[in-house]
């Protein structure tokens, strides 16, 4: 049996991982277990891809702070890597507003517990709208239905509504204020926006709930490895799990997205919620 500690933060990470695979959840964020594995081959093209994404974030994040576009360009490492910051300065979503908070995280209590997530940026504009962008660096552009799916989208919105009244000088933000907006370094020129509304809202903290209550109801008894094998394929913990020794590859990861079969991959989530 394992406790869900009461300060626990749900975050879109954790979410995802436990609508995935419930024992992944266990593994990853309460017991904690070491990584037994590589999440895909070839490891070496994995883990550049990981720090292109890092430094891509670094760079549009310091760009958003006011430093010249030409002096942050230096930064990048390599051919891959300056293509997707000229495509940036080409193609990111704007005008955006002055007031603009980067790299921004906010928190809230939520049904006994923490919800937290990592802005990429958010603006707003003198009208009122609130725009969350979150910049993807994945290999390919995931379809619009998939993205809408993702705890990110779900999650995103509803917190700020319920936590940005300190970035609105104190007035609450209104569901219908707020769109999130996904640029992908693999379609510069196709973003995906997202308008929210009240009944989304409602329908997102609903959807939260229940799958917290999920959770809850697993710690008291176990908590089982998806019935879906195709998403163990690029999961670290697929050898503890006896679902499989050799990792899947980088290049299934990089397709992932397009329907309900795509496996878990670092490209869509796990470069959302970077540390600097």
């Amino acid at each position: 049996m394992t406790r869900l500690p009461p300060e626990f933060a749900f975050s879109q990470n954790n979410l995802q991982d436990f609508l995935e695979c419930s024992r992944r959840f266990e593994l990853r964020y309460l017991l904690r277990q070491p990584w037994p594995a590589v999440q895909s081959q070839p490891v070496l093209e994995h883990e550049q891809h990981l720090r292109r994404g890092q430094a891509f974030h670094q760079m549009v994040h310091q760009h958003q702070l006011g430093m010249p576009a030409a002096a942050i360009q230096r930064l990048a490492f390599d051919p891959i890597l300056l293509g997707w910051w000229q495509d940036y300065l080409a193609d990111h979503p704007q005008p955006l507003a002055a007031r603009r908070y980067p790299e921004h995280t906010l928190q809230a209590a939520f049904d006994g517990y923490r919800l937290i997530a990592k802005y990429d940026l958010i603006a707003l504009h003198p009208d009122g709208r609130v725009t969350i962008i979150d910049w993807k660096t994945g290999l390919k552009k995931p379809s619009r239905a998939f993205i809408q799916r993702r705890v990110q989208t779900r999650l995103y919105p509803l917190l700020l509504m319920l936590s940005a009244s300190h970035l609105n000088r104190g007035s609450p933000v209104k569901a219908e204020q707020i769109e999130m907006v996904y640029w992908f370094t693999a379609e510069p020129g196709s973003p995906e926006t997202f308008v929210y509304s009240s009944q989304q809202a409602d329908a997102d903290r609903d959807f939260l709930l229940e799958t917290i209550r999920q959770i809850e109801q697993l710690t008291a008894a176990f908590f089982p490895l998806t019935s879906d094998e195709r998403k163990c394929a690029l999961c670290v913990y697929r050898s503890l799990c006896n679902r499989g020794v050799e990792a899947g590859s980088f290049a299934a990861d990089s397709d992932a997205g397009d329907d309900e079969a795509a496996p878990p991959g670092f490209q869509f989530d796990q470069i959302a919620e970077i540390q600097f």
